[in-house]
């Protein structure tokens, strides 16, 4: 298995692209936040799924999770192959659960475990964030693959605040918490302390005081909390405490010179420190996370993603679980959020995910928190591995999946995808009304945003698909239509779209072809939409200043 040496972005199956690209021991920390479909009734996923009846009572949920032959033969893997303490708890949770999505949804993140733990460094850790609908089940399986003793925390992520259920309906209390299961991989696990701010109420209480020169500081005890009899001197006529002072007389003098001791009145008091608030560290970061507010819904750093995790959460697990210049891995990539976060404290990073929609927006996002453009285009800053590079590829994306294909035929054009659902392999019927993709741009000096409306075409086309766009354009008010194709355009397609005419940008000046044509061949040899150049594809992620730092191989 050779070495990655680039951040890498991965469209496909993450079990599968674990077992073929990443070596042993090759990551520092590994951060995955699984889809589960969680909000649904709690009883429905532990259904039995062998007959129709129940089938029929279980809405769409994800293939990849349902109890099917691909969980029962990964079972079977599982039970053969797996280490004994694996196989033995997968059977005593299937003899439990039964054969349902839920015990579906753990045969198949025990299979990706047992990659993840694989891949870990000894010194690496790993993050599973989670809810309380499987948080149970899945630390039993994190035991079991990575050993009790290596049991770190559960962290309890606030991540939200509110009434409930004012109504008073519920007939229980209402969740606003996530829980991240966090593991090492041996007693050498890499560990930095994290601080945060401290409370306001905390700092009126004990930061009293202010200096001559304005700083404000705590009246703090000097007295050692245990006997130390070689700490027991008098200083400049103070007797010391019972059991000595905290610190040694050199100490002391020093202290004295740089005005941080606080003298009584009478020599029978006892001498204190300033401890200032500027050199204060903050409050160590335990286990209960209240300080990190989720993505709301004006919040800069939004892309419209539904589960998208804040950037500051990403940012501690990073802080105090990997080194500048560590490898970090997200299996479930999403829209980037952890190799965002990567980015900013210069580690190196691999994002792994199954839809063309969510490398789609990791692409942009990494472009769209640089300064420099140049630097992350695919190739220079990062490589992306699975997506079709050429027009037989293409051909078959679009046999296995026409969302997919459409998905990636916007990524060609840096274009938002409509119909996309997070998460899933299928899109969104009845909603886009003839639109699959957007492209936003500004020609003008009055700021309002203009649109290239896209539509990507897997299967036959026709001189009414034109006609239809046209309508399409009108009826959205949109500047250009874009038309993808796979198959090449009839003549009557073509001469549809030059009848169209033309979009005059005043802006620039420049007068654009109305209706453009452009087959999949055509952009993978480097086509381009014909459009003013002020364009931006995704709502931009909140720009993050990094510094340059090598990139090293990953061995």
């Amino acid at each position: 298995m050779e070495s990655i040496t680039q951040n890498t972005l991965f469209y496909g199956d993450n079990l599968n692209i674990l077992r073929e690209y990443i070596p042993d021991k090759s990551i520092d920390l590994i951060y995955l936040d699984p889809p589960f479909n969680s909000n649904r009734n709690y009883n429905v996923l532990f259904k039995d799924e062998s007959g129709q009846d129940s089938e029929a009572q279980i809405t769409a949920f994800e293939d990849t999770w349902h109890w099917n032959q691909a969980a029962e033969d990964t079972y079977s893997e599982l039970i053969h192959n797996a280490p004994e303490q694996v196989s033995n708890m997968i059977d005593a949770l299937r003899r439990f659960i039964g054969a349902n999505q839920m015990m579906a949804y753990l045969v198949m993140m025990t299979a990706r475990l047992i990659e993840l733990h694989r891949v870990l460094k000894d010194t690496g850790s790993l993050y599973l964030h989670c809810d309380p609908t499987a948080s149970h089940y899945l630390k039993i399986v994190l035991d079991a693959i990575f050993g009790v003793q290596n049991f770190r925390n559960e962290i309890i992520w606030k991540r939200k605040t509110g009434r409930g259920d004012t109504g008073g309906t519920s007939k229980r209390f209402g969740t606003m918490t996530d829980i991240l299961l966090f593991y090492g991989k041996s007693d050498d696990t890499i560990f930095n302390s994290v601080n945060r701010p401290n409370d306001p109420e905390y700092i009126e209480s004990f930061f009293k005081f202010v200096d001559e020169n304005g700083r404000r500081y705590a009246s703090d005890n000097l007295s050692s909390p245990s006997p130390r009899p070689n700490l027991t001197y008098e200083y400049k006529g103070y007797k010391p405490p019972s059991n000595g002072w905290a610190i040694s007389k050199e100490k002391m003098e020093q202290w004295d010179k740089e005005g941080r001791l606080i003298f009584p009145k009478s020599e029978n008091g006892r001498i204190r420190r300033k401890r200032y608030l500027d050199e204060h560290p903050g409050e160590t970061v335990q286990n209960l996370w209240d300080d990190i507010k989720a993505v709301g819904a004006q919040a800069v750093e939004r892309l419209g993603y539904p589960t998208q995790k804040p950037l500051a959460l990403m940012e501690r697990i990073i802080q105090a679980s990997s080194n500048e210049g560590d490898w970090i891995l997200d299996p479930f990539a999403g829209c980037g959020t952890t190799i965002a976060a990567a980015e900013k404290f210069n580690r190196k990073w691999i994002g792994i995910d199954i839809t063309h929609l969510a490398i789609s927006i990791l692409k942009y996002r990494l472009r769209d928190m640089q300064q420099d453009v140049e630097s992350v285009k695919v190739g220079k800053n990062y490589q992306v591995i699975g997506e079709p590079r050429d027009l037989s590829g293409a051909n078959q994306l679009a046999q296995d999946n026409r969302y997919q294909f459409q998905w990636w035929g916007n990524g060609l054009v840096e274009a938002k995808p409509l119909g996309g659902q997070e998460g899933s392999k299928s899109g969104k019927k009845g909603a886009d009304k003839g639109i699959d993709g957007i492209i936003n741009f500004i020609d003008d000096d009055s700021g309002k945003a203009k649109r290239v409306i896209v539509q990507v075409k897997s299967g036959k086309v026709k001189s009414g698909d034109i006609r239809d766009l046209v309508g399409t354009l009108d009826r959205e008010k949109a500047a250009i239509g874009v038309y993808i194709t796979l198959e090449n355009p009839t003549k009557p397609m073509i001469q549809e779209a030059v009848s169209a005419g033309h979009y005059l940008s005043e802006g620039w000046n420049k007068q654009y072809p109305k209706i453009q044509i452009l087959t999949i061949e055509e952009l993978l040899g480097g086509a381009k939409i014909d459009m003013p150049p002020i364009k931006a594809t995704f709502k931009q992620a909140k720009k993050e200043k990094k510094k340059e730092h090598q990139q090293s191989s990953l061995e």
